[in-house]
Formats: C-alpha cells, sequence, structure tokens
C-alpha cells in the first residue's frame, strides 16, 4: 500500500476505455510482487515456508524493494561554510501575546526576505520609544544580523544593527541589499586613494591609447 504505481497513457488508451487502464495498473501490481518474490529467493528467502519465529528480513522488507521504489535520504554532518551573511533588512513590531514573559523583553524582527527566519530581538537594541509608540516603526527598515537559533525554536535570536531609513526609498533598500550580501561599501582608505592620479581631469596619454585595445 506504500508504492505508487504510475501507468503511462495515450489517447488510444482512452479509446478502450475503463477497463483497459485497470487491467493495466493491475498488471503492473502483479509484475511489482512477483519482483519482490525474485529478490526474495535470490537471498534465500522463502516466500512459502516462513514461520512466524523467523526473525529474518520479510517480503515487505525495504531492503528487498527495486531502487526506484525506495526514497533516499540523508543527514547533514558537517557544516563546511556558512555562506550568508547572517544580516536581513527587515521590520520590527511587538510580539503579538501581551501577557507572555517574552514580551516584556523581546520585539519581533520579520525580514523581507522570507527565506530567511523570523527573529527575536531584545528591546535595548529597539529605538528608546518602540515599546510606547511601535506604530511609528512600522515603516522604517531596519538591520538584523542572527547570532543564534536554538533546535527547539521556531524563531532565531538576533541583535539589531542599525536603522536605515524609510522603506521604499533607494537609499536605505540599497544600503540593505549591500549589507544582506556581505559587501564593504564604506569609504577608500587613504593608501587607496594616493595610488590615483592627482592632476584633473585624467585622460589616457595617446602613447598610452596606441598600445591599448579600444573596447569601448
Amino acid at each position: 500500500p506504500d508504492v505508487i504505481i504510475e501507468a503511462q497513457f495515450d489517447d488510444n488508451d482512452a479509446e478502450h476505455g475503463q477497463d483497459h487502464l485497470q487491467n493495466m495498473l493491475t498488471d503492473d501490481i502483479k509484475k511489482l510482487f512477483l519482483d519482490t518474490d525474485e529478490k526474495a529467493k535470490a537471498v534465500g528467502i522463502s516466500a512459502v515456508h516462513r514461520t512466524k519465529q523467523d526473525d529474518g528480513p520479510k517480503v515487505n522488507d525495504p531492503r528487498l524493494l527495486p531502487d526506484k521504489c525506495l526514497q533516499r535520504t540523508a543527514k547533514v554532518v558537517y557544516i563546511l561554510e556558512k555562506k550568508h551573511s547572517r544580516a536581513a533588512t527587515g521590520f520590527i513590531k511587538p510580539l503579538a501575546d501581551k501577557n507572555s514573559e517574552l514580551f516584556k523583553r523581546c520585539a519581533m524582527f520579520s525580514p523581507v526576505d522570507h527565506r530567511v527566519p523570523r527573529i527575536y530581538v531584545s528591546l535595548a537594541d529597539c529605538p528608546p520609544d518602540f515599546v510606547t509608540r511601535p506604530e511609528d516603526y512600522s515603516n522604517i527598515l531596519f538591520i538584523c544580523r542572527i547570532v543564534d537559533w536554538k533546535e527547539d525554536s521556531n524563531f532565531a535570536t538576533g541583535q539589531l544593527a542599525k536603522s536605515l531609513g524609510q522603506a521604499g526609498e533607494i537609499e536605505p533598500e540599497t544600503e540593505g541589499i549591500l549589507m544582506e550580501y556581505g559587501v564593504d561599501f564604506s569609504d577608500f582608505p587613504s593608501e587607496a586613494l594616493e595610488c590615483l592620479p592627482h592632476n584633473l581631469p585624467w585622460v589616457i596619454s595617446p602613447g598610452e591609447l596606441a598600445k591599448r585595445r579600444d573596447l569601448r
């Protein structure tokens, strides 16, 4: 009963009616049981002379089923590299349950990217007037970084990094995307700026241009 038989039929099958399809499914089921019995005999199991005291493999043992009927499973044993920056942009709001103990200590951070879980953040990281006027921050983008995610919790734990500004504006939205992907958009250090030409506007000299291939 745990095996799903898939039948393929075309327009010709439809002409023969439902009885033809039913017979085809019956033949497939019989063939599956015959294949299973043949595998059982190959490993020395008798499908007829088997007693209740026999603790060996049964005919319906998954090890005897065809490979195409088995669902392969796996287990994560080691994290080779953490690719995600653990940073996300989103909004903060009070917890729904006002009578819970967490309501007095935490707020809920809802990421814009739904692939990232919702995050508990400490009220100490939130703006001072968030508790009294949470509606003022309903459209303000924040950056939050995940610091932990316990196995028995549906929500991660994180820290608010900074307020980006009004949602929908280009600058806060752009800054949030760059931080999510770990792009360093800070100002260049003085050592890097000193390598640039100081006589502006700078142009490529004709001699240098003659040695280059123009890809413009």
